[in-house]
């Protein structure tokens, strides 16, 4: 077997009724964090195609192959649940067409805690992780702003020490929410931002926030998006969707933290009451939005909500993720999101659990000479800027000024939420990246 690349192997074992298939994969020479990856999503593959039963691995030997051996466990695990991950809801087949997931084995000198927590670990943010995709998956008539609701309803009846908050649209129009409202004008369903605080009674921390993009369905507004894949707009809650994850995730584990699951909830479609181009709505915070775009509206929902955030509960931070621009699919492509932070220590946080949970993610500038890009000479804010370039950039700009006085990161997940095409389905990222965020911090 030649090792200058991953190699697999299969035999089958003669003399019995169901042949025994066994596949050797070798590490090859490269063993970075990307040929992990490669091997594992190699080694699932052929499993998959041989309808593999039952995976036995000896875990010292494979794992030590890698320089990123301490994230084998969790890697192996994820992977396996997403390659197995199967959406059906809508077929008439079902369970016939699905594959089984297979069972995992593994020879372990000595099973330690350090084991057995990064399985605990790696299965809970899978699940969190096929959550998410279910809810991205859904048609968007059927996961409308209630559907949503009710499933926040029900992992709050399901999970210890979880309460559950909204700010219904009355609510929004007596607090101020002007930005936020602008947005629902035009659909029939009524805003809603849903809050999961989770609390275990031995938490001493400040609250830790995360915040979710919630569009259900993003037709532009009056900005009409064109026709050619907005079927895909179904996809603008992905943000909403990591977030519930996340919280399910973390519901599993019982981690002694303190943290708020928010998700902003609207959708965006035209009518005769959507939100004019040269409207100028006031914000929660009271600063003034001139919206020239209403296809820019993920910041508006987020801006009021980011400001709630701080209002009510005062967290330690916000992390907000959403598939906010497609120019961050024009800078990164679909393999990293995009990370913007006013704070330092945050940042890496996030840049470490990135990288324990490989979901990758890409610093970017939020420098004060983008914001030249974002004057109006009617009001405080544009919600777009003067220019098409930067636009990642000048849309995180926009969030900032929501967020002078927190310690606050976005992540711009418009390349990673969804595969597009034919075989379009929502990959719940960045739901592990975001469970793996709180749990270093119990």
């Amino acid at each position: 077997v030649k090792r200058e690349k991953i190699e697999l192997r299969s035999f089958t074992i003669p003399g019995t009724k169901k042949p025994l298939w066994i596949v050797l994969a070798t590490t090859g020479r490269h063993k970075d964090a990307y040929a992990l990856r490669q091997w594992v999503d190699r080694l699932i593959a052929e499993c998959k195609s041989l309808q593999v039963g039952k995976i036995a691995l000896d875990y010292e030997h494979t794992a030590m192959q890698f320089d990123t051996n301490e994230h084998f466990l969790g890697q192996l695990v994820r992977r396996i649940g997403f390659a197995y991950y199967s959406f059906d809801t809508y077929k008439q087949s079902k369970k016939s067409e699905r594959a089984a997931v297979p069972q995992l084995t593994m020879r372990v000198s000595k099973l330690n805690n350090k084991i057995k927590a990064q399985l605990s670990v790696a299965r809970a943010q899978a699940e969190g992780q096929q959550l998410a995709r279910d809810l991205g998956n859904l048609a968007p008539n059927d996961c409308t702003i209630d559907h949503i609701y009710q499933r926040c309803k029900k992992l709050t009846a399901t999970h210890a020490n979880f309460k559950l908050h909204q700010v219904d649209q009355k609510q929004m129009q007596k607090l101020g929410f002007g930005a936020f409202l602008a947005v629902a004008r035009g659909s029939e369903q009524s805003p809603k931002l849903v809050i999961l605080e989770y609390k275990h009674p031995n938490a001493s921390n400040k609250p830790m926030a995360l915040l979710g993009k919630g569009i259900t369905f993003d037709s532009g507004g009056i900005s009409l998006k064109p026709a050619a894949g907005m079927e895909e707009m179904k996809f603008d809650m992905c943000g909403a969707a990591a977030v519930i994850g996340a919280s399910h995730s973390i519901g599993i584990l019982q981690p002694k933290i303190h943290a708020l699951f928010a998700v902003a909830l609207a959708e965006n479609m035209p009518s005769h009451k959507a939100t004019r181009p040269g409207d100028v709505v006031t914000s929660l915070s009271k600063k003034t939005v001139e919206v020239l775009n209403t296809d820019a509206e993920g910041r508006l929902v987020l801006c009021d909500s980011l400001t709630y955030l701080q209002q009510r509960f005062a967290p330690a931070s916000i992390v907000d993720t959403a598939t906010l621009t497609g120019a961050c699919v024009v800078a990164l492509g679909h393999h990293a999101s995009a990370l913007y932070s006013n704070d330092r220590i945050l940042a890496n946080r996030l840049e470490t659990a990135a990288t324990a949970s490989d979901d990758g993610i890409w610093r970017m500038p939020l420098w004060r000479e983008y914001n030249d890009q974002l004057a109006s000479n009617l009001c405080d804010l544009p919600n777009i800027s003067s220019g098409r370039d930067a636009g990642s950039i000048t849309a995180a700009c926009f969030l900032s000024h929501f967020t002078e006085n927190i310690a606050w990161a976005h992540l711009d997940i418009a390349g990673t939420a969804w595969i597009s095409g034919k075989n379009k389905l929502a990959t719940g990222r960045p739901t592990a990246l975001l469970t793996q965020y709180l749990l270093a911090s119990a």
